[in-house]
């Protein structure tokens, strides 16, 4: 007869595994959803730099380095070309306008000048033979009026007496008609000498005029060769100093050629290069000023050029006040340039972890110290002490501001 056997109740040994492994599921399932996950990164706090979150005003300025230039520079070029023969003048030396600094020779520009005055005494001593003749010509002209003058007169003396003899019938008609004839012919005659005298007189006018016009434009041309033997005389334009003379003795230098270079030293201007992200703030007539020992100078841009060179561009200042005493051209100042109003804003300090963010997040520091964590931030202007902070943090909370290379991709820092 069989036994009925009771089924015993509870855990037995061989449930403990299932209830084990489900308890660690359960676990693992809430690391996942409730569990920090960032990674971490354990720093001294000591070889990082932490600064303060504030609110205060913001001088919208930019710190920039400028060179002290003359406040303008002439180009010094020869104006004929030629061999130098002789320089008067050295490097550095103080100039006044007009001052010979390079002589040139140009044995070609004389031979020129050579032909050009006797081109110009050949047609002098044309235009006087021409005059001589001319005025022979009229003497001529009026000793044929005279002799055509008395021949009319005794023509028409002697037509009239003929006219009267047959008008009494004391002579043939052909006579008396050609008495008449004789003096109508010598009528015309003269008429045709007196037209061709005047005819004469209009051509020699027209001829002397165009050849005195001529002449007149060789002594212009002789007067402007002359003038270019002056310009072998290399002289200074302005009152200046001669910052650069690059020539030697027997160089052969061409017209217009760029031999060196004057400095105007009755001012002075300060010729900086910026950043080109401020290129869309700078403009002319925008302030600055640099400190030189305890005294304050205010400058004023007077030029922006806006070419782009190496991720910078060009401005150049000019004083608008006192100047430094013994200022020199080549010295450095270190300007503070406005490029806005000051205005209330959340600062925080420079550092070099802009380089690696951007300044699109930042660690910030928890309150006891023990840690720093990533936050998304947005950074609006900046100046060299302060970044302004336009969303993302607040005033009293603290940010890590030192270089974030060593940090790699961990989104806390354990501070220690």
């Amino acid at each position: 007869m069989d036994i009925k056997l009771e089924k015993k109740k509870g855990i037995r040994g061989k449930h403990i595994p299932y209830i084990a492994g489900g308890v660690l599921v359960l676990l693992f399932v809430g690391w996942l959803i409730f569990g920090d996950h960032s990674s971490a990164y354990k720093a001294d706090v000591r070889t990082v730099s932490i600064g303060d979150v504030t609110e205060g005003e913001f001088n919208d300025y930019v710190r920039i380095s400028g060179r002290v230039q003359p406040i303008t520079t002439v180009q010094l070029s020869p104006l004929e070309g030629g061999v130098v023969d002789r320089l008067v003048v050295e490097e550095g030396a103080i100039v006044r306008k007009g001052d010979v600094i390079v002589v040139l020779t140009n044995p070609a520009l004389s031979l020129s000048i050579l032909d050009s005055e006797a081109q110009l005494a050949e047609k002098q001593n044309f235009l006087r033979n021409t005059q001589v003749t001319m005025e022979q010509e009229r003497l001529n002209l009026r000793q044929e009026k005279l002799q055509l003058d008395l021949d009319v007169a005794r023509k028409e003396r002697t037509f009239r007496q003929n006219e009267k003899l047959w008008e009494e019938e004391l002579i043939r008609r052909e006579d008396y008609l050609q008495a008449r004839e004789d003096w109508e012919l010598a009528v015309r005659r003269r008429e045709l000498v007196m037209e061709r005298q005047k005819q004469d007189s209009i051509y020699r006018g027209v001829q002397v005029e165009n050849m005195e016009e001529s002449l007149g434009n060789m002594r212009r041309n002789m007067q402007l060769i002359r003038q270019r033997v002056d310009n072998l005389q290399v002289t200074s334009p302005i009152d200046g100093e001669l910052g650069l003379l690059d020539v030697v003795l027997g160089q052969s230098l061409s017209s217009g050629q760029r031999i060196g270079q004057l400095n105007d030293l009755s001012d002075f201007k300060v010729e900086a290069f910026i950043d080109e992200h401020y290129i869309d703030k700078v403009r002319a007539g925008l302030a600055a000023t640099f400190e030189r020992g305890e005294t304050t100078y205010p400058l004023r841009i007077r030029r922006v050029y806006p070419e782009v060179r190496n991720g910078q561009f060009r401005v150049d200042f000019v004083f608008d006040g006192p100047r430094p005493e013994n200022i020199r051209t080549g010295q450095t100042y270190y300007i503070n340039l406005e490029l806005g109003e000051p205005s209330e804003a959340v600062l925080i300090p420079r550092g070099a972890f802009y380089q690696t963010t951007g300044g699109t997040w930042i660690f910030v520091v928890e309150p006891d110290g023990s840690r720093a964590h990533k936050r998304p931030i947005r950074i609006g202007r900046q100046n060299p002490q302060f970044y302004e902070v336009t969303e993302g943090l607040k005033a009293g909370e603290r940010v890590i501001t030192s270089s974030y290379e060593m940090f790699g991709n961990n989104d806390v820092i354990i501070l220690k």
